[in-house]
């Protein structure tokens, strides 16, 4: 079964928008594939904002989320794999979802005689963001 975290983020993306209010979306910078402004990367994280007054060519797949922005000014292709989606949140009330964190390599070989199973890495500073679950 393919995942269900681009019909999230869309559904999620149209919801914030239909309620007047500002999409915005925590990524983690350090995924693999991941274009993000690095000069606004804190701590392997970014905060984008994705009002349709704030970018252009806005496209979200199953596999990528993609979009030209400003930032300080300068023009900048976004490109953003869905497992680097931590959050998605509506600014002006903390709304929205976060995500599981995905494994950003692929997972180990059975065969290399670990019994254990592959573990997610942990975000530094112990955690992830603060924000209020979606009802």
């Amino acid at each position: 079964m393919s995942s269900s975290r681009p019909y999230l983020v869309r559904a999620l993306y149209e919801w914030i928008l239909d309620n007047q209010c500002t999409p915005y979306m925590l990524v983690n910078a350090e995924y693999p594939d991941t274009a993000v402004p690095t000069a606004f990367v804190e701590d392997g994280q970014i905060v984008l904002n994705l009002s349709p007054s704030a970018v252009r060519e806005l496209h979200m797949d199953n596999e990528l989320i993609s979009f030209d922005g400003r930032f300080g000014g300068v023009a900048q292709q976004v490109w953003i794999p869905l497992g680097a989606v931590m959050a998605i949140y509506a600014r002006e009330n903390g709304q929205g979802m976060v995500f599981e964190l995905e494994p950003s390599t692929p997972p180990q070989d059975e065969a290399d005689g670990d019994d254990q199973p592959p573990q997610p890495p942990r975000p530094e500073g112990g955690g992830r963001p603060s924000l209020k679950v979606v009802k």
